[in-house]
């Protein structure tokens, strides 16, 4: 008995004719014949009711058919499953991302992605780091973009660096702030914040500046398009990236804020952005080809300013 047989089999099943399966297969109906001859010696009983007008398959063949049908879709999976593994073109690549990183970074790189290699499917979930680590650990994904330094010193975790992604607060036009002369981070305070979740680094340093134990966004999602549009049709205040923000800073449609008393080391809000992948894991040649465009859009993205200045 082999994968071949079974094929015919599940053929004949469907096509209820020796004649059309056989076709269907792209053999003789003789051959066919005696394939299916050869199946029922190999398990020494009748398979298929020749005597019924549509060949209805036997109790023992009706077994055989339940049995053939998950070989053969195993035996698909396995192909598909190895190729991913082997073949650069084929399969799919599914990873995740952050939303500083979703803002450019991941639909440039994977529309390049996409020209260079069409047939090869790609999925990717935006969420925050917390989250991504978990999906990376349960095999759901087999990388993701965010912030590294969460994962830098930990042993299960591999990572990449990008080029960091500077942090800027950001209002609506029109906004009561944007009248004052001189903006203190007290000011900030007095409005409800719009982020994604916040790298416990920097809701330290906002606690200690708020006075508060601990600081959280009034307004957190990691869809960062919807963070904007609320602040814009809002007295929210937003954090974002240059990045993210940049087009939108450029129609107007938000202003950047300034606070004369924010911290050095807070007013850049710098996401450390990077590649992180599990310990031992092999990746699929799709995946890694994706982050080798990854590398190669973040290099053009961060060069963009410097061009621009020129």
């Amino acid at each position: 008995m082999d994968l071949r047989q079974l094929r015919y089999f599940i053929a004949l099943h469907e096509h209820r004719s020796f004649v059309r399966a056989a076709d269907a297969m792209g053999i003789t109906q003789p051959a066919f014949s005696r394939s299916i001859q050869g199946l029922e010696q190999e398990f020494d009983c009748q398979l298929v009711d020749r005597a019924s007008k549509d060949l209805r398959p036997t109790p023992e063949g009706q077994v055989l058919l339940q049995h053939a049908w998950r070989l053969i879709q195993g035996a698909t999976q396995l192909v598909a499953e190895v190729s991913q593994m082997t073949k650069l073109d084929a399969g799919q690549v599914r990873f995740g991302c952050g939303p500083a990183p979703a803002a450019r970074l991941v639909p440039e790189a994977v529309a390049a992605f996409t020209r260079a290699h069409p047939g090869v499917r790609s999925y990717f979930h935006v969420d925050n780091w917390e989250r991504l680590s978990r999906s990376l650990g349960r095999n759901e994904i087999e990388f993701f973009v965010a912030d590294i330094r969460h994962f830098e010193a930990d042993p299960d975790f591999q990572t990449q660096a990008l080029n960091p992604r500077r942090g800027l607060f950001f209002c609506r036009p029109g906004h009561p702030l944007l009248s004052k002369d001189s903006l203190s981070t007290n000011d900030m305070f007095n409005y409800p914040m719009a982020a994604a979740m916040i790298a416990p680094g920097i809701r330290k340093l906002l606690s200690n500046l708020s006075g508060r134990s601990d600081f959280t966004a009034h307004i957190e999602s990691e869809h960062f398009p919807a963070l904007q549009a609320i602040v814009e049709q809002s007295n929210a205040l937003g954090i974002g990236t240059e990045e993210a923000c940049g087009q939108a800073l450029r129609d107007g449609r938000i202003k950047q804020l300034h606070w004369r008393n924010l911290p050095a080391h807070l007013h850049t809000l710098s996401a450390q952005c990077g590649i992180v992948t599990r310990s031992g894991f092999r990746l699929s040649p799709a995946a890694r080809a994706m982050i080798r465009v990854l590398g190669e859009v973040d290099d053009a993205l961060h060069k963009e300013p410097t061009r621009a200045a020129h």
